[in-house]
C-alpha cells in the first residue's frame, strides 16, 4: 500500500469513529511511525509502505478510535514551545494552561523587582510542564523552584521533563498529598488542580476520560481542591505572597468566593485567548 493510500485509510477510519481532527491525527501518526517530517510525507506520497509499518499505523489508528489520546502513543506534547514527555500517568498539558504560565512569569517579575531571592511552588505538578516552562523561560539563578504531586509516577515524568529541558538541577520535586510534606514558605504558589465535577467525567470526550482520573476529578462540585488549597496555602505563603489557580471556565465566581472567605486580597481573574475565565489570582 502506498503512503497516501495508507493515510487516507487511517483518516477514513478515524472519521467513521467520530474522531475530531482526523486528518491531522493521521498525519502525526504517520510521521511518528515512519519517522518522517510533514514535508517528507508529501514528497513520499507514492512510496510503498512495508507491511509491518502499515500494521503498526493501523493499530494506533484503532487505539485512537477507541479513545486513546494521540499523545499517549507518540509520548509527546508541545507546550510553551517546548516538548514534554507524557504517558498514562499524567494529564496532557493543554494550550489553555499556558495562560497560567504567562501570568506566573508576570507575577515573578513583579516580585523579583523588590526581592533578591524568591521561592515558587507548583502544587499538583503532573508532567511538570508548568514549573519547567517557568524555570526555562526565566532562567534566573536567584529563584528557587519546588514542585509536588501525590503520584510518584507523575514525579518521575516531571523529573524526566526537567532533564530533557535542561532544568533538572533547579527544581526540587517532592512527593506530597497537597501540602503534607511541604516545609518552606513561598512567594508564589501555583496550581492547576483537578476541577471537573465527578458527575461530568462520563460526559467528557473519550480521549479525556482516558487521562488519569486522579488529575480530573474535583469532587461533587469540582471545587474540593480549591477549598483545600485556599485554606492551607495561607500557611505556606510569605507576607504579600500570591496564589495563582487555573479554573474551569464556569468556576470564576465560586473560586473567587472561596478565596474571599479565606481572606485573600486583590482577587482578579485572567481570561484565556478564547475569552474564557482561566486563572484566578489572590494575594495574602
Amino acid at each position: 500500500m502506498k503512503l497516501q493510500e495508507l493515510r487516507n485509510l487511517g483518516k477514513k477510519i478515524l472519521i467513521q469513529n467520530n474522531v475530531i481532527d482526523s486528518a491531522q491525527k493521521a498525519d502525526i501518526l504517520l510521521e511518528y511511525v515512519l519517522n518522517k517530517t510533514k514535508v517528507e510525507l508529501t514528497i513520499s506520497a507514492l512510496q510503498e509502505i512495508e507491511n509491518k509499518e502499515q500494521k503498526r499505523f493501523l493499530e494506533y489508528i484503532n487505539e485512537i478510535s477507541l479513545g486513546k489520546p494521540l499523545q499517549y502513543i507518540t509520548r509527546t506534547q508541545e507546550f510553551m514551545g517546548m516538548s514534554f514527555y507524557v504517558d498514562e500517568n499524567v494529564l496532557i498539558p493543554q494550550p489553555d494552561t499556558e495562560i497560567l504560565v504567562e501570568e506566573s512569569i508576570e507575577v515573578i517579575k513583579e516580585l523579583y523587582a523588590n526581592k533578591s531571592n524568591i521561592k515558587i511552588l507548583d502544587l499538583c505538578t503532573g508532567s511538570g510542564a508548568i514549573i519547567v516552562s517557568i524555570e526555562k523561560i526565566l532562567n534566573n539563578k536567584n529563584i528557587e523552584f519546588f514542585a509536588t504531586d501525590i503520584s510518584n509516577n507523575a514525579l518521575k515524568i516531571a523529573k524526566k521533563n526537567a532533564i530533557s529541558n535542561n532544568t533538572n538541577t533547579k527544581i526540587k520535586f517532592i512527593l506530597s498529598d497537597m501540602f503534607n510534606n511541604i516545609e518552606n514558605e513561598f512567594d508564589l504558589i501555583i496550581s492547576n488542580p483537578p476541577y471537573i465535577e465527578s458527575k461530568e467525567i462520563l460526559n467528557l470526550p473519550k480521549e479525556v476520560q482516558n487521562e488519569p482520573l486522579l488529575a480530573l476529578d474535583g469532587g461533587e462540585d469540582g471545587l474540593n481542591y480549591y477549598r483545600i488549597i485556599a485554606k492551607d496555602a495561607k500557611k505556606y505563603l510569605k507576607e504579600h505572597g500570591v496564589l495563582l489557580l487555573e479554573i474551569g471556565y464556569k468556576q470564576r465566581e465560586s473560586v473567587e468566593e472561596i478565596l474571599e472567605k479565606n481572606d485573600y486580597k486583590n482577587i482578579t481573574c485572567i481570561k484565556d485567548l478564547a475569552g474564557n475565565n482561566r486563572v484566578i489570582k489572590g494575594y495574602i
